[in-house]
Protein backbone atom coordinates (compact mmCIF):
# COMPACT_ATOMS: atom_id res chain seq x y z
CA UNK A 1 0.00 0.00 0.00
CA UNK A 2 1.28 3.43 -0.95
CA UNK A 3 2.03 5.91 1.83
CA UNK A 4 0.02 9.13 1.55
CA UNK A 5 2.01 12.31 1.94
CA UNK A 6 0.62 15.71 2.73
CA UNK A 7 2.90 17.73 0.44
CA UNK A 8 2.41 21.07 2.24
CA UNK A 9 3.15 19.44 5.61
CA UNK A 10 6.14 17.64 4.11
CA UNK A 11 7.53 20.95 2.80
CA UNK A 12 7.00 22.61 6.20
CA UNK A 13 8.74 19.71 7.93
CA UNK A 14 11.63 19.57 5.44
CA UNK A 15 12.38 23.26 5.80
CA UNK A 16 11.54 23.49 9.50
CA UNK A 17 8.66 25.94 8.94
CA UNK A 18 6.16 26.32 11.74
CA UNK A 19 2.50 25.59 11.08
CA UNK A 20 0.40 28.71 10.65
CA UNK A 21 -3.29 28.87 11.40
CA UNK A 22 -4.89 28.60 7.98
CA UNK A 23 -7.57 31.09 9.03
CA UNK A 24 -4.90 33.77 9.32
CA UNK A 25 -4.16 33.69 5.58
CA UNK A 26 -5.83 36.30 3.41
CA UNK A 27 -8.06 35.20 0.56
CA UNK A 28 -5.44 36.44 -1.89
CA UNK A 29 -2.63 34.51 -0.18
CA UNK A 30 -4.73 31.35 -0.44
CA UNK A 31 -5.48 32.16 -4.09
CA UNK A 32 -1.75 32.71 -4.75
CA UNK A 33 -0.81 29.19 -3.65
CA UNK A 34 -4.09 27.80 -5.02
CA UNK A 35 -3.29 29.12 -8.49
CA UNK A 36 0.00 27.22 -8.46
CA UNK A 37 -1.43 23.95 -7.13
CA UNK A 38 -4.43 24.12 -9.51
CA UNK A 39 -2.04 24.62 -12.41
CA UNK A 40 0.18 21.77 -11.18
CA UNK A 41 -2.75 19.35 -11.00
CA UNK A 42 -3.95 20.33 -14.49
CA UNK A 43 -0.44 20.04 -15.98
CA UNK A 44 0.14 16.69 -14.29
CA UNK A 45 -3.05 15.24 -15.73
CA UNK A 46 -2.29 16.60 -19.20
CA UNK A 47 1.26 15.25 -19.23
CA UNK A 48 0.11 11.88 -17.89
CA UNK A 49 -2.45 11.63 -20.72
CA UNK A 50 0.42 11.24 -23.16
CA UNK A 51 3.62 12.75 -24.42
CA UNK A 52 3.16 15.66 -26.82
CA UNK A 53 5.05 18.74 -27.96
CA UNK A 54 5.31 21.25 -25.13
CA UNK A 55 3.37 23.89 -27.06
CA UNK A 56 0.40 21.51 -27.41
CA UNK A 57 0.58 20.66 -23.70
CA UNK A 58 0.67 24.37 -22.88
CA UNK A 59 -2.33 25.15 -25.09
CA UNK A 60 -4.37 22.40 -23.40
CA UNK A 61 -3.41 23.73 -19.97
CA UNK A 62 -4.26 27.33 -20.84
CA UNK A 63 -7.79 26.33 -21.86
CA UNK A 64 -8.35 24.75 -18.45
CA UNK A 65 -6.70 27.30 -16.17
CA UNK A 66 -7.97 30.57 -17.64
CA UNK A 67 -10.45 32.48 -15.49
CA UNK A 68 -13.49 31.64 -17.64
CA UNK A 69 -12.71 27.91 -17.39
CA UNK A 70 -12.19 28.16 -13.65
CA UNK A 71 -15.51 30.00 -13.28
CA UNK A 72 -17.20 27.20 -15.23
CA UNK A 73 -15.46 24.65 -13.00
CA UNK A 74 -16.74 26.42 -9.89
CA UNK A 75 -20.32 26.27 -11.17
CA UNK A 76 -19.90 22.49 -11.65
CA UNK A 77 -18.91 21.98 -8.00
CA UNK A 78 -20.63 24.75 -6.07
CA UNK A 79 -23.40 22.47 -4.79
CA UNK A 80 -20.80 20.01 -3.48
CA UNK A 81 -19.03 22.51 -1.22
CA UNK A 82 -19.26 22.36 2.55
CA UNK A 83 -20.06 25.50 4.53
CA UNK A 84 -16.37 25.94 5.40
CA UNK A 85 -15.31 25.49 1.78
CA UNK A 86 -17.93 27.96 0.58
CA UNK A 87 -16.73 30.49 3.18
CA UNK A 88 -13.13 30.14 1.90
CA UNK A 89 -14.34 30.50 -1.69
CA UNK A 90 -16.23 33.70 -0.79
CA UNK A 91 -13.22 35.07 1.09
CA UNK A 92 -11.12 34.66 -2.06
CA UNK A 93 -13.84 35.87 -4.43
CA UNK A 94 -14.47 39.02 -2.39
CA UNK A 95 -10.78 39.91 -1.99
CA UNK A 96 -9.73 43.14 -3.62
CA UNK A 97 -6.89 42.51 -6.01
CA UNK A 98 -4.52 45.31 -6.94
CA UNK A 99 -4.70 44.47 -10.63
CA UNK A 100 -7.50 43.40 -12.90
CA UNK A 101 -7.34 40.56 -15.35
CA UNK A 102 -6.40 41.44 -18.91
CA UNK A 103 -8.18 38.46 -20.47
CA UNK A 104 -11.29 37.86 -18.36
CA UNK A 105 -14.39 39.70 -17.34
CA UNK A 106 -14.50 40.82 -13.71
CA UNK A 107 -17.13 38.28 -12.65
CA UNK A 108 -15.16 35.30 -14.01
CA UNK A 109 -11.94 36.71 -12.55
CA UNK A 110 -13.43 36.99 -9.05
CA UNK A 111 -14.96 33.51 -9.22
CA UNK A 112 -11.61 32.12 -10.41
CA UNK A 113 -9.86 33.85 -7.52
CA UNK A 114 -12.36 32.27 -5.13
CA UNK A 115 -11.78 28.83 -6.62
CA UNK A 116 -8.01 29.29 -6.38
CA UNK A 117 -8.39 30.34 -2.73
CA UNK A 118 -10.39 27.17 -2.06
CA UNK A 119 -7.72 25.03 -3.74
CA UNK A 120 -5.01 26.80 -1.75
CA UNK A 121 -6.93 26.18 1.46
CA UNK A 122 -7.42 22.49 0.69
CA UNK A 123 -3.74 22.11 -0.25
CA UNK A 124 -2.35 23.88 2.81
CA UNK A 125 -4.72 22.06 5.16
CA UNK A 126 -3.69 18.67 3.78
CA UNK A 127 -7.06 17.89 2.21
CA UNK A 128 -5.55 16.52 -0.99
CA UNK A 129 -8.21 13.83 -1.50
CA UNK A 130 -10.96 16.45 -1.26
CA UNK A 131 -9.09 18.71 -3.69
CA UNK A 132 -8.84 15.85 -6.19
CA UNK A 133 -12.52 15.03 -5.72
CA UNK A 134 -13.42 18.63 -6.60
CA UNK A 135 -11.08 18.58 -9.61
CA UNK A 136 -12.77 15.50 -11.12
CA UNK A 137 -15.57 17.31 -13.02
CA UNK A 138 -13.04 19.12 -15.22
CA UNK A 139 -12.00 15.87 -16.84
CA UNK A 140 -15.19 13.78 -16.66
CA UNK A 141 -16.08 14.53 -20.30
CA UNK A 142 -12.50 14.52 -21.58
CA UNK A 143 -11.61 10.83 -21.09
Amino acid sequence: MEEKINMAAYIRQSFNIQDTDIKSYSGLALAYIGDAIYDLVIRTIIVEQGNAPVNKLHQKAIKLVQASAQAKHYHMIQDLLTEDELAVFKRGRNSKSIHASKNADLSDYRIATGLEALMGYLYLSGQTARMMELMQPIFKDKK
